[in-house]
């Protein structure tokens, strides 16, 4: 972790204690979207372990690699039902997979396109919503300065660490306001709220 970043999210008070604390591991750097996108929604709403097991049997299926969009969008969704992907999970990757084929995405430069672009971009894709393309935002692009607000554990640790009271729209407007001064590192302070949480529950 960049010493600059710490020094600047150690500026708030609360989370400065949480810094001190916890130590972020280091992200594999990647750019595979399309894998990445495909992998997000097999392991959506599954406990870890039980979501590693399914992907792992969805690999089976291409040779144990991952297949190219051209594959996936033409696969059978009973085949893909048989690794044990929901039917509507299976319809969903395969939406993936045509979306990339369909706008011809296996040569894209991600890393020329602004965050909120990606999101309204990939969120036409029945399936993404913008809770998965923030974790690719944040996990495989690397992006910096992602919030999170919708997610429910970034939800639960700011409730707690910053006693919030309100509730609604009201409570996201709060936590938006308190995490504009993490900006330009959203990305790292929510890694740490994430990681604080599995701590101490």
């Amino acid at each position: 972790m960049n010493n600059a970043i710490k020094k600047h999210l150690s500026k708030d008070a609360p989370l400065k204690s949480i810094i001190a604390s916890i130590e972020l591991s280091t992200l594999e750097k990647g750019n595979n979207v399309y894998e990445s996108l495909v992998r997000a929604i097999v392991f959506q709403q599954l406990s870890g372990k039980a979501a590693s097991t399914i992907y792992g049997r969805f690999l089976a299926l291409f040779g144990k690699k991952h297949p190219t969009p051209k594959k996936l969008a033409i696969a059978d969704i009973e085949t893909l039902r048989s690794a044990g992907l929901s039917n509507q999970k299976a319809g969903y990757v395969k939406n993936v997979a045509h979306f990339f084929v369909t706008e011809k995405l296996s040569r894209k430069n991600w890393d020329i396109i602004a965050d909120d672009e990606i999101i309204n971009y990939l969120t036409q894709i029945k399936g993404v919503g913008k809770w998965t393309v923030q974790m690719l935002l944040m996990f495989t692009l690397h992006r910096p300065d992602v919030l999170p607000i919708d997610d429910l554990v970034v939800q639960q640790a700011m409730v707690e660490i910053y006693d919030i009271k309100e509730t609604g729209k009201a409570r996201k407007k709060k936590m938006i306001a308190i995490a504009e001064q993490w900006r330009p590192y959203r990305s790292y302070a929510s890694r740490y709220l994430w990681k604080w949480k599995d701590t101490v529950t």
